[in-house]
């Protein structure tokens, strides 16, 4: 699914978008469910993209679904792989996720990167790196052009934005300040893990004054 002139939402990864960003230096945001690796590639190649072009893949967080081909991805394309200081350690599985996300790192046993770079300036590329932190205490939001990648900051539910469900959630206090922060920057579409793709209309205004009101 196309959406900006160089951004694309992987099909192969609906349900837990990746993005795929073919600018100079392409970079992939987020990498599905453990599983997907070979549908990714397959996209990735319809796309007439050499996957070793790939220079970076950026995680938002340390979820299963987001970092379930990570390892894989890295292996093929060369890419360095970028997470945040805070989730990092989930990643590699020197800390337990919590609650039930325990359990189902347990069941889907996603392969573990060798190597992760700790995010250290505010960009990688033209992608502006921001943390957004409440859903994992290292959550991170990425900004292209005017193309916000959530991650799970927030999730599209019908047309409607909407907060993770709070079961998921380190600190919800903190995703609602992340939302409000987010509000200081320029975008025009919000590109969700969970749910398509959403246009600014009135559904971010609508989602800043339920925060806002309670």
């Amino acid at each position: 699914m196309k959406i900006g002139e160089n951004v694309y939402a992987l099909e192969s990864t609906k349900g837990s978008y990746s993005y795929l960003i073919m600018d100079k230096e392409p970079i992939l945001i987020d990498t599905g469910y453990p599983g997907k690796f070979e549908d990714i590639l397959e996209e990735i190649n319809s796309l007439n993209l050499e996957l070793k072009s790939i220079k970076h893949i950026l995680l938002t967080h340390h979820d299963v679904d987001h970092v379930g081909n990570a390892a894989l991805l890295q292996e093929e394309t060369g890419a360095t792989l970028w997470a945040s200081k805070d989730d990092i350690p989930y990643i590699l599985g020197d800390k337990c996720r919590p609650g039930i996300k325990k359990l189902v790192s347990f069941i889907l046993r996603p392969k573990k990167p060798e190597k992760i770079q700790v995010y250290q300036n505010t960009t990688i590329g033209d992608v502006q790196i921001i943390s957004t932190p409440g859903h994992t205490p290292g959550h991170v939001s990425f900004l292209y052009e005017d193309i916000l990648f959530a991650g799970d900051l927030v999730g599209n539910t019908n047309g409607k934005l909407k907060k993770p469900p709070i079961f998921g959630n380190s600190n919800t206090k903190s995703i609602d300040e992340s939302i409000i922060k987010m509000n200081e920057y320029d975008f025009n579409w919000i590109c969700p893990a969970h749910g398509e793709p959403i246009e600014l209309k009135d559904e971010w205004k609508q989602l800043l004054n339920n925060i806002r009101r309670n």
